[in-house]
């Protein structure tokens, strides 16, 4: 192996323990080198960066190239050679901790898949680069290696998610776009967002967000805001004691007046209205409870 640089961290755990770096590097390997068969305590992401080679684990093997990544699992028996006439140059990064497996689910790794695709190389490079340069035991070095790690798994989910979508057949990609779309919703709708900001958060221009709404939910992006905000609404109205305005606001309404409008045209009845029949129903559901005849106790045998 040559042109390696490594780093190797340790206590890192005491400040992270759900998810931390262990060691990190980038190397350009010569022909047919190899590691293992080995058993690693931690989980290990290595990511190609030219050349090819090939990654065993367990009665698995995968031929590798430019762009692919592979995952090594903690307490699993692994092999992997650079390629003979293209030998791999690749960046790595060990990490554990209680959250690795759940942080490595949401990139789609673990449970039997170990290998991905992202074309994100040049960035992931330079977060590696950055982490060699932290090679002192302090605080600050601690919280800086904190947070490269986790922009380096963000830019993996960025890349790995993009291959994800190229994927998919047109009907998959439509609803992964509504899906996107309600997400950004229940996430902002307390913000005062607008049909422009979904689909800039999903790319796409609002004509074609339009017709997916409607093909798919029967209702426009507007339509579909407005009644997820009328719905929080009327749950604030029954279980809180907040005033209208205030629910209006945190329901992304500026104006009071609006959205009592809105919630009339939405229910047929005004906010004020709607909590006085909603309280006095509750009211006489406890009544009649309260004045219903006991059931008999059963017979003793």
């Amino acid at each position: 192996m040559e042109e390696s640089y490594v780093l190797h961290l340790q206590k890192q755990y005491q400040k992270f323990s759900d998810f931390y770096l262990c060691y990190c590097g980038h190397a350009r390997c010569e022909p047919l080198h190899s590691y293992g068969p080995a058993v690693r305590p931690n989980y290990l992401l290595h990511y190609i960066l030219d050349g090819s080679g090939i990654y065993r684990v367990e009665d698995q093997e995968f031929s590798l190239h430019k762009g692919e990544g592979f995952l090594i699992e903690p307490n699993k028996q692994t092999f992997y050679q650079a390629g003979e006439e293209d030998p791999w140059t690749y960046l790595w990064i060990g990490f554990d901790g209680a959250k690795c497996e759940s942080c490595l689910r949401s990139l789609g790794l673990g449970n039997g898949q170990l290998t991905f695709r992202c074309e994100d190389g040049g960035e992931l490079l330079k977060l590696v680069e950055s982490m060699l340069t932290y090679n002192k035991s302090d605080t600050e070095a601690d919280f800086m290696l904190q947070s490269l790690l986790c922009r380096f798994f963000a830019c993996l989910a960025k890349g790995i998610s993009r291959e994800s979508e190229r994927r998919l057949t047109k009907r998959e990609r439509e609803n992964l776009y509504i899906h996107q779309a309600m997400e950004f919703i229940r996430n902002n709708y307390a913000n005062g967002i607008t049909v422009s900001d979904i689909a800039g958060y999903v790319a796409l221009n609002r004509s074609y967000l339009f017709t997916l709404f409607r093909r798919i939910l029967g209702v426009s992006p507007q339509e579909c805001l407005t009644q997820f905000r009328l719905t929080r609404a009327k749950e604030q109205l029954t279980l809180t004691d907040a005033s209208v305005a205030n629910i209006a606001m945190s329901c992304g309404y500026q104006d009071p007046q609006v959205f009592s409008k809105a919630f009339k045209q939405q229910f047929g009845i005004t906010p004020v209205k709607y909590r006085k029949w909603d309280r006095e129903r509750a009211l006489r559901s406890l009544e009649h409870l309260a004045e219903a005849p006991e059931e008999p106790a059963a017979p003793k045998l």
